[in-house]
């Protein structure tokens, strides 16, 4: 029989643990996520570089929904009565009348244009140099390979996807820069009239483009970069964020701030992001359409230029002599293949070079300490390299501007580019790489010999000296903790035996770069323990 008690209810709590109870009960994620929560994050200024991106990127999709709802992506032809007396009565497209309608007759609509524009250009801009510190600190290594690849992948799409809307409101500039893509896509042996027709729905420029590439840029492109900017949060917190060397750091730990204090920190940084793109889109005026006019097939824009993460490209095209092929009634365009050729391949290395590394070190194991750039040489000297390709490639797209305003020949401008494509890239790796050494010899001396302290000793025959101070415990960790590879053999060994060894050709190959990369005269020997104690009388353990 009942006694007539009944159980009384648990006591209702706060709202916030009503909810993680509810969870708790059907998903279990509360243990999951405190075990994420009693992590350590790394705290160093270059990580900002990464929320640099992902905030940016927030802003663009927002932006862009709202630009979403008055865009009408078709190229339909009408006669345009808005707002902007000189171009009234002219024929335009949709596209470019309603982008016209946006930026007049929609409240905020120019800045919010602005704002998604200015966005586009921080995001890929962010993911370059994000993308540069993660090459030169060497954070692509194992465990994060593939992470290496979504990031590649992402500033890739992030191009693509600006591209793409940049060529949305159908005006001017914009279709010069079609024609120019035209070109390139026709150029390709056998398929390349195949990829324009289908891509602009006919012969250029064709009916259907806008409609297919604001499906490109609203649908497709955004849909991957999700999905990969997922995947690269992900694996970023399976594998736990890589630390830069210091006391107390090692492969198996972390040292850094509570989750709690770095997501107080990343909420403001946010803030800082949205604030500073909004500030720079309300005063600085980008993409005036309506100053261009809509896009006539006939018509070229004079000094035109591409986003600067085009102009690498465009950049290659323009200096590129006009070189044509003439074979079985065919032509083959170099002025326009070459260039193509030329650009994919530097992303390529770019994307590939995490893997070229690891089979020249052969080194299998998990890093998560970051290597400082002087202790790379050969590393550091190849990005500097790569840069500086962009940056000459970049220079040749302005090379009309530059012309016009240093009042000299644009032949002139275009033969120093072309010159400096094969003269820059190896003089910036030779300079980097002597001075990524130089500095591995000032540690070197540093740890042997101590800290300068600019006190001038005269000794008793006459002799000035300088007076060194012994390193700290700290100091002398930051400069000996780095591990120096050694060459490998033919066999695939590192004996740092005779690459010409009897040896099949890859493993040759494989000798020669990792001689290359860490054989004599590619890095500074560090002290040894034996050396430290001869020469400062350190007989600690």
């Amino acid at each position: 029989m009942s006694d007539g008690s009944r159980e009384q209810p648990a006591r209702r709590g706060p709202a916030g643990e009503r909810i993680a109870d509810w969870a708790t009960g059907r998903l279990g994620v509360t243990g999951r996520v405190r075990e994420r929560a009693r992590r350590a994050f790394p705290d160093h200024w270059s990580f900002m570089l990464g929320e640099i991106c992902l905030y940016s990127f927030v802003v663009i999709v927002v932006t862009g929904v709202y630009l979403t709802l008055y865009f009408h992506p078709s190229m339909k032809e009408l006669t345009y009565q808005g707002s902007y007396a000189p171009l009234r009565g002219q024929r335009v497209s949709e596209a470019f009348d309603s982008t016209l309608h946006i930026s007049f007759d929609v409240r905020g609509g120019l800045l919010i244009r602005q704002i998604h524009h200015w966005a586009a250009l921080v995001f890929v801009a962010a993911m370059l140099v994000h993308m540069m510190r993660v090459f030169f600190t060497g954070a692509f290594r194992k465990p994060r390979e593939l992470n290496w690849v979504f990031g590649f992948l992402l500033l890739v799409l992030g191009m693509f996807a600006g591209l793409t809307g940049y060529d949305l409101p159908d005006d001017l500039l914009s279709g010069t820069g079609l024609a120019v893509v035209n070109g390139t896509i026709l150029s390709v042996p056998i398929v390349g009239t195949y990829v324009s027709k289908f891509l602009f729905g006919g012969e250029f420029p064709g009916d259907d483009l806008v409609a297919r590439f604001n499906t490109l840029h609203v649908l497709i492109i955004p849909a991957l970069m999700v999905g990969l900017l997922v995947a690269h949060l992900v694996l970023a917190l399976r594998h736990r964020h890589t630390q830069y060397p210091g006391p107390g750091r090692t492969n198996r730990n972390v040292v850094g701030l509570p989750l709690k204090a770095r997501a107080v920190k990343s909420a403001g940084f946010f803030c800082l992001v949205t604030g500073g793109i909004l500030l720079i889109a309300a005063s600085v005026q980008i993409n005036p359409v309506w100053q261009y006019g809509p896009h006539r097939a006939d018509q070229v824009s004079a000094g035109s230029q591409p986003d600067w993460y085009m102009g690498v490209a465009d950049g290659l095209l323009r200096v590129m002599p006009g070189w044509e092929i003439d074979f079985w009634g065919h032509t083959l365009a170099l002025d326009n293949l070459i260039p193509l050729l030329v650009g994919a391949g530097l992303f390529v290395a770019l994307g590939a070079y995490p893997f070229l590394e690891a089979w020249v070190t052969g080194d299998d194991r998990d890093q998560h300490v970051l290597d400082r750039p002087r202790n790379r040489p050969v590393r550091t000297g190849l990005g500097a390299a790569w840069v500086s390709f962009y940056l000459v490639a970049l220079v040749g797209a302005a090379n009309d501007i530059i012309a016009i305003r240093l009042h000299v020949g644009v032949e002139s401008v275009t033969w120093a580019v072309r010159v400096a494509l094969f003269v820059v890239p190896p003089a910036a790796y030779t300079a980097a790489r002597r001075w990524a050494l130089g500095l591995q010899r000032k540690d070197r001396d540093e740890v042997l010999h101590g800290r300068e302290t600019g006190t001038i000793r005269r000794l008793p025959h006459g002799e000035f000296v300088e007076v060194h101070e012994p390193l700290g415990q700290e100091r002398l960790h930051l400069l000996t903790q780095h591990e120096q590879y050694r060459p490998i053999g033919p066999g695939g060994t590192g004996d740092g035996g005779d690459p010409n060894g009897g040896a099949r050709p890859a493993q040759r190959l494989r000798a020669r770069l990792s001689r290359r990369f860490y054989g004599e005269g590619a890095q500074i020997t560090k002290p040894t323990a034996r050396e430290y104690k001869a020469l400062t009388g350190d007989h600690r353990d």
